[in-house]
């Protein structure tokens, strides 16, 4: 184990967190809030932190898959725990596991919440912690690949340890160059939302945070309605925009360069849009008779299925209400998730299709023992490197989902509350069912709860394995002993 590199990165993860946590900084400064002092501290103490670290200069500078997965999830968890510091010391979430709980969910652009008055926070609270859900959208080590050039050739390792799918290829033969693409169209449609949502009316302060949390496919909004006192034109905008942010960002690199044919290739995104637009139309059937007219079932209908499909968590109304159809339809996306290589949670479209085609393939064979019928995805075969992680990945998401479950149901509270809680924290949705309904928070849970859906983000945000792997007994073994082998004890 590489434990200098990984010490390194964690380095730079805490400075560009100081930098970050400036911004709350001059919000408190425009609204004349003394909370910004508080953030000021913070950022001094991440920079201080993340300077001495890094001092040591690594003599191996080589980043193999394992050194990326530990880097990466040590980095969320250093991340999370000082992105809380300011809720707690302000008093704003008295408890520090629930400051935590709160961080690490607006990281991983979860959007669960156990704030009982959203509104009574600062605006610089507000906007940190809106602002968390745009810097875990993307990445915050693909943030750190755009500005840092980390030498020794492997550095496509973190940049797969926490972009999401089953795959991560490179737009440009340069990783430094794929992750500022890649920014650069996510600061880009952030702005545009912005502007647009300036365009009807909305405030400022709310039209960038609400741009923060559906770019980040997060749901944090900083009123306690969620979204649903705006108007239906911003309602509107914010759904176009979670479906945009639901698609693979390859399709938007790809329209840029104007290779036309490449983007539309993309098979995952025609399946996502087509899950969606299914969605609605069976959604809309249901709920028609709840509403006045026809258009305001539609616009309930299709932000609903973008929040869910998206994994934001946006709500405009209490689809908690809505028959058994309709949840039986959010649970299903719940699972689904966006594309890969969106800002999206969830399993992802394209593991779905490409189990989905595994399994008509193993039942062709049956059928025609002799037959040899490859998997197609993309227009070309699939790949057996990629079957493979997709299948350990269905696999090993059911386990720790079972295990999850069965440790929450230690809190003693009904199957749906339970199964959901867990089902919305490890696909980072955010609002669940029953008591964890969309215009309820998680509150009232216990601590050993909370921790165990914490892991469940951060587990779902990096998709399983960068978490997992802290706590297979050979990697504790190579990063705690050999720390002490080299320190002499």
């Amino acid at each position: 184990m590489n434990n200098s590199m990984v010490r390194i990165v964690i380095s730079h993860i805490m400075k560009i967190e100081a930098a970050f946590l400036l911004l709350p900084c001059v919000v408190a400064l425009i609204y004349g809030e003394k909370e910004g002092f508080v953030y000021l501290a913070v950022s001094a103490g991440a920079a201080l932190g993340g300077f001495l670290l890094g001092l040591k200069k690594a003599q191996d500078k080589t980043l193999f898959l394992k050194e990326g997965c530990v880097a990466t999830a040590l980095s969320w968890i250093v991340m999370s725990i000082i992105g809380a510091l300011p809720f707690y010391i302000t008093g704003e979430i008295p408890k520090f596991e629930d400051a935590c709980f709160e961080t690490v969910s607006g990281f991983t652009t979860t959007g669960s919440s156990i704030l009982n008055d959203i509104e009574s926070l600062s605006h610089a609270s507000l906007f940190w912690r809106s602002g968390t859900h745009w810097i875990g959208g993307m990445g915050v080590l693909v943030f750190l690949l755009s500005i840092v050039s980390l030498s020794g050739g492997s550095t496509i390792n973190l940049m797969k340890a926490e972009s999401p799918g089953p795959s991560v290829g490179k737009l440009v033969p340069k990783i430094k160059s794929s992750a500022r693409n890649l920014y650069l169209i996510y600061a880009g449609m952030t702005a545009l939302e912005t502007i647009f949502l300036l365009l009807g009316g909305c405030p400022v302060f709310d039209s960038v945070t609400l741009a923060f949390g559906t770019a980040g496919t997060g749901g944090f909004a900083i009123k306690g309605d969620s979204v649903a006192g705006y108007s239906a034109y911003i309602q509107w905008v914010i759904t176009i925009f979670m479906i945009l942010f639901g698609v693979n960002f390859n399709v938007y690199y790809f329209m840029l360069i104007r290779r036309f044919k490449e983007a539309v290739k993309i098979e995952e995104v025609r399946y996502y849009l087509l899950t969606i637009l299914t969605a609605i139309v069976i959604i809309f059937i249901n709920i028609r008779n709840l509403f006045d007219s026809a258009g305001e079932a539609v616009r309930h209908a299709a932000f609903q299925v973008a929040s869910i499909i998206t994994t934001t968590g946006f709500a405009t109304v209490d689809f908690d209400k809505w028959n058994t159809t309709c949840k039986i339809i959010l649970i299903m996306l719940m699972f689904i998730g966006a594309c890969a290589g969106s800002t999206g949670g969830g399993i992802k479209v394209s593991r779905f299709i490409i189990t989905a085609k595994s399994i008509g393939k193993e039942i062709n064979s049956y059928i025609h023992p002799r037959s040899v019928k490859k998997i197609i995805y993309d227009g070309k075969p699939a790949e057996h490197v990629m079957i493979r992680s997709v299948n350990v990945f269905m696999a090993t998401y059911i386990v720790v989902l079972a295990v999850s479950v069965f440790l929450v149901s230690f809190e003693g509270e009904d199957l749906v509350t339970t199964v959901t809680a867990v089902i919305t924290c490890i696909n980072n949705i955010g609002p669940g069912f029953n008591k964890l309904g969309p215009v309820c928070n998680f509150s009232f849970l216990n601590g050993f709860t909370k921790v165990v859906l914490m892991f469940d983000m951060l587990a779902g945000r990096l998709e399983l394995f960068p978490l997992v792997i802290l706590f297979h007994p050979k990697m504790i073994k190579e990063f705690v002993f050999n720390r002490r082998k080299k320190a002499g004890i």
